[in-house]
């Protein structure tokens, strides 16, 4: 049996020895002191336990690489075909993300009406 094993048996029946002492005497302060030193001891094995399985994963997830994907302005370069995954889908021009002439052939105008700036008189009462 190796050391984990070990002080997770031994640290779970001592645990389960002062639960079952301080449930039948609920008020006695050193019963509830020895429950709480057995689920401290408890706690450390269960650490050391997760610290085990990180250190597994670990040297596993070293075997298997997980691929680094291309940076989105690279899949633009390539063939210059809109990608469905594209966030700017939206935002590309209609003539297939070629950059676009000043001509605006094609494209719908919008008119702009100019406003009047309105020249005020200064008011006689602020003195100005």
């Amino acid at each position: 049996m190796d050391e984990i094993e070990t002080r997770l048996k031994d640290s779970s029946e001592k645990c389960m020895q002062a639960y079952s002492a301080w449930k039948d005497k609920k008020n006695d302060v050193e019963l509830r002191g020895a429950l709480q030193e057995a689920v401290h001891e408890l706690r450390k094995v269960s650490a050391r336990l997760e610290i085990e399985i990180a250190t597994s994963e670990r040297d596993q997830m070293a075997q298997k690489p997980i691929p680094v994907p291309p940076h989105r302005s690279a899949r633009r370069k390539s063939g210059g075909k809109s990608d469905d995954s594209d966030d700017s889908r939206g935002n590309s021009n209609d003539d297939g993300g070629q950059p676009s002439n000043d001509s605006g052939a094609g494209k719908p105008k919008m008119e702009v009406k100019k406003r009047r700036r309105v020249v005020r008189k200064p008011d006689a009462a602020s003195g100005e």
